[in-house]
């Protein structure tokens, strides 16, 4: 099956260390649309093959050992939604037919239907993988550790594809410092960038109107996303080809990535990643989709 493609245009966006936008670009890329039922539709952005460092360096703020060794990986195309799956969707696609196990249709804490939706545990998001492959007789998955790194990354090498830092004048995540017991438990602000907003629910996919150098939007912030990963310590013997990572990892978690609204800025960071249970349904992660092969 082949659908027409189509391009757009898009903001990009640099920081200085302090946060102030230095640079502006527009980018054209493309995508295909999905078209899914009562006129909800899915962008699926064109993700060029290539080869990056994952991971990171251990001077960067906030490295955890299980974000090393930086490693060399190379990636074949491939395609991914352009924001995080919204809550309209989801409610389409948990009407198709159900293919392993039912779904909530209204499953999240904060209500919009251009909002992300959340409260959704990996196997729900496995379900509407299957129920999105078999009504658009397209083949989607959740994207690997590499391919979601990878995308966020759009060819940078810093903490942020921003730059140096990152302000919640272009990503929702918490941008205040959390004390506990008189000492910071989480900090707002990353290097020597700014304190911020914390907004304390999602935002709108697309909300701050930038996106990175793919044309992809809310890489930072909003929701967590599910990877389809189990999760391993560190990158010991990991792929180098952008393959999911499932085996002699720990089978009782899965991967999460991009920080959310609930988020410091350190875990938003594009090398950072978490584990979860895969049946957790938490009010701060969802996902996104890849497709790759013909469209």
């Amino acid at each position: 099956m082949t659908t027409k493609l189509s391009s757009y245009e898009f903001e990009v966006v640099t920081v200085n260390p302090q946060g102030e936008i230095t640079q502006r670009d527009r980018h054209t890329t493309l995508y295909f649309l999905e078209k899914l039922e009562h006129g909800i539709t899915l962008d699926m952005v064109a993700i060029p093959g290539g080869i990056f460092y994952m991971g990171s360096v251990k001077t960067e703020e906030g490295c955890l050992s299980s974000q090393t060794p930086q490693h060399l990986v190379t990636l074949k195309p491939f395609w991914i939604s352009k924001y995080p799956i919204t809550q309209g969707q989801w409610q389409t696609v948990a009407s198709f037919p159900t293919v392993k196990q039912p779904l909530t249709s209204y499953p999240s804490s904060f209500a919009g239907l251009d909002h992300p939706v959340e409260q959704v545990s990996w196997y729900d998001a496995l379900e509407f993988c299957a129920r999105l492959s078999q009504y658009s007789k397209r083949s989607y998955y959740l994207p690997s550790e590499a391919q979601w790194e990878y995308a966020c990354r759009a060819n940078t090498n810093t903490p942020f594809h921003f730059g140096e830092t990152i302000t919640t004048d272009l990503a929702n995540y918490s941008g205040i410092d959390w004390e506990y017991q008189g000492k910071i438990c989480s900090q707002g602000s990353y290097g020597k960038g700014p304190l911020g907003e914390d907004r304390r629910t999602t935002t709108p996919v697309g909300f701050f109107g930038v996106a990175n150098g793919f044309g992809l939007y809310d890489m930072y912030g909003n929701v967590r996303e599910w990877c389809e990963d189990g999760w391993h310590p560190n990158y010991e013997n990991a792929p180098d080809n952008g393959t999911p990572w499932i085996i002699a990892g720990d089978e009782t978690k899965r991967v999460v990535r991009g920080g959310s609204w609930n988020s410091g800025p350190r875990k938003c960071r594009s090398a950072y990643r978490d584990k979860f249970d895969p049946f957790a349904s938490l009010y701060d992660i969802g996902f996104r989709v890849v497709h790759y092969g013909d469209r």
